[in-house]
C-alpha cells in the first residue's frame, strides 16, 4: 500500500529526485534573468521558461511553487527590518555607532526570518545567485497571488527517440492570455 507517499518516483531513486528538482529549479529561475543573444547562446530564448516531460513537469510544479512561497513569505520581514537598518558603509564610523545600538538589535529581530527562509531556500537549490534571482525578482512579481506561481502546458510534439510527452513549464503572469469580453450583437428591432 502507498499511504503517505504522495509524488511519483519518475523511476529514480528518492537522493536523484531531488538532485534532479534542484537542477531543474536553478534552470528555471536562472531564465529569468538571462538575456538571450549572439554572444549568450546557452541563454533561455524564452524567460521563465523549460521544457521538459510531462510527468516531471507536474512533480516540478509543486517544488517550484513552494520555493516562489518562501520568498513571498520573506517580503514583509524585509520591509519591517528596513525602518531599522541603515545605509552606512561598513567599518565606518557611522555604522560602527548603528551596529552598537539599539535599533541594530531591532533590525537582526525583524530580520531574521527573512534570512532563515533564505537559508531554507539555499538548502534547497545550493545555488546563491538563484537564491538571490528568487527572492529579488519572483517574490515581488507573485506578492499578489495566492499559489499557482508555475503553469505547465502540453506541447504537441513528442520527443525524438522515446517518444516522450513533453511540456513547457513556465511562470504564469509573464505570458498570460488576456480574455475579452465579446458583447452580445445588438438586434435592432424594426419600429413601424
Amino acid at each position: 500500500m502507498r499511504h503517505r507517499n504522495s509524488g511519483r518516483k519518475l523511476g529514480r531513486n528518492a537522493s536523484h529526485r531531488k538532485a534532479m528538482f534542484k537542477n531543474m529549479s536553478v534552470s528555471m529561475i536562472m531564465t529569468v534573468v538571462a538575456e538571450h543573444g549572439p554572444d549568450n547562446r546557452k541563454a533561455a530564448k524564452v524567460p521563465g521558461r523549460i521544457v521538459t516531460t510531462m510527468p516531471k513537469a507536474k512533480e516540478f510544479r509543486r517544488v517550484m511553487d513552494k520555493l516562489v512561497t518562501l520568498a513571498k513569505k520573506a517580503i514583509p520581514h524585509e520591509k519591517n527590518a528596513k525602518q531599522f537598518a541603515t545605509s552606512a558603509k561598513r567599518n565606518t564610523s557611522e555604522y560602527i555607532a548603528w551596529k552598537n545600538s539599539e535599533n541594530y538589535k531591532k533590525w537582526v529581530a525583524a530580520i531574521a526570518p527573512a534570512v532563515a527562509l533564505r537559508r531554507r531556500a539555499f538548502s534547497q537549490l545550493r545555488d546563491k545567485v538563484a537564491v538571490k534571482i528568487l527572492f529579488e525578482d519572483l517574490g515581488p512579481r507573485f506578492v499578489t497571488r495566492n499559489g499557482g506561481y508555475v503553469r505547465v502546458l502540453r506541447l504537441a510534439k513528442r520527443r525524438l527517440g522515446d517518444g516522450g510527452e513533453q511540456a513547457i513549464v513556465e511562470y504564469t503572469g509573464l505570458h498570460d492570455r488576456i480574455r475579452t469580453v465579446r458583447k452580445a450583437p445588438v438586434l435592432e428591432t424594426a419600429s413601424s
